[in-house]
């Protein structure tokens, strides 16, 4: 075992000449990753990512539910309750772990539902990893941040990296205040933590789960399905959006970056495409004829409405290269084939 010595500031004290000094347990060739929130809306598909850039046995995925059926390479999953810090604590003493991914979070509109509750845990399921990551030396931790920390007062197109964070819902106040959280703990303790506002993700692997995006995946089950789809947003409700598989390669590539080129601490604006439910449900209909879409919009319109309509990202691109990949048009192409064989279909042109 080889030990080694680092100076340091905030993260621990020694008197000799007044230097701050750590001793890190173990010189490890390869990183060990710790995921809380495995099989969420983010966590299926950066789980499978993650084990394949670091092999599944350096991949510890966690979560308070166990999904009935898990793919071959997802041949695993232990319970882990992130507001349990002495069992977070243990997982990571016990596994050896270099790298956390906090992925568990109540989104915007069962936070609405469950207010204190979603305050709980996507704040002191924050600051638990936190102050773990700062007593264990972790070497960097990742969390998702969201568009759900502006307001209304923020600009709507594009929305600077830089403004006013007035959120309207309790989701994103947690996402607002654990920013800031994030920023103290790399500037007081240099915990190396990470963050991107992720815009609604679409996914074919994971169902929707709360958030007021969710149209834009479930629009596609009942298409495929021949049903008529009732979206409860307006037609020309414009949000930025992104295809999962953006979303992971970007978390990859973020965490990848040397720390120096780093240069927000709060969460970066991250960016993918924008359109309206009118406009993916007519991207829909040039590969399914036959799809039809009703608006009733609800209560989730109004959380639309507080968040912008497009995303400057100038410092994901500047600082670590971010370019996304997928547009509307290749996004519906993939998710109509990817869902293809996971449900029933009707012929696609």
């Amino acid at each position: 075992m080889i030990h080694l010595y680092f100076v340091l500031r905030g993260r621990c004290s020694n008197t000799f000449n007044n230097c701050l000094f750590f001793r890190a347990q173990s010189l490890r060739m390869t990183d060990r990753i710790l995921i809380i929130g495995a099989y969420g809306q983010i966590g299926t598909e950066l789980t499978l990512a993650l084990k394949r850039k670091y092999g599944p046995a350096n991949v510890i995925a966690t979560d308070i539910r166990v999904p009935d059926h898990l793919s071959d390479e997802d041949d695993s999953c232990l319970y882990l309750d992130v507001l349990n810090r002495r069992a977070l604590d243990l997982a990571v003493h016990k596994y050896q772990i270099t790298q956390i991914y906090l992925l568990a979070a109540i989104l915007s509109v069962s936070g609405e539902q469950h207010p204190l509750k979603t305050w709980e845990l996507n704040m002191q399921g924050l600051l638990n990893v936190l102050e773990t990551a700062r007593e264990h030396f972790i070497a960097k931790v990742f969390w998702p941040s969201s568009i759900a920390v502006f307001g209304h007062h923020a600009p709507k197109k594009p929305c600077p990296q830089h403004t006013v964070l007035q959120p309207s819902t309790v989701y994103g106040i947690s996402k607002a205040a654990g920013e800031d959280w994030c920023q103290y703990y790399f500037n007081k303790f240099d915990v190396d933590v990470r963050s991107l506002r992720f815009p609604g993700l679409i996914s074919a692997t994971s169902l929707p789960g709360g958030g007021t995006t969710d149209y834009a995946v479930d629009i596609f089950h009942h298409a495929l399905r021949n049903e008529r789809y009732t979206c409860y947003l307006k037609a020309s409700a414009t949000l930025p959006m992104m295809y999962m598989a953006d979303a992971v390669r970007a978390v990859l590539e973020l965490m990848d970056t040397p720390a120096e080129r780093i240069t927000v601490r709060t969460s970066y604006n991250i960016s993918g495409m924008s359109f309206t439910p009118a406009q993916l449900a007519a991207a829909i209909k040039k590969r399914i004829p036959g799809f039809k879409i009703a608006y009733q919009p609800d209560g989730r319109q109004s959380i639309a409405e507080s968040w912008p309509t497009s995303i400057d990202d100038r410092f994901s691109r500047k600082d670590w290269g971010w370019s996304p990949a997928y547009d509307l048009e290749s996004m519906t192409d993939q998710m109509l084939q990817e869902l293809a064989h996971t449900m029933p279909t009707l012929p696609v042109r």
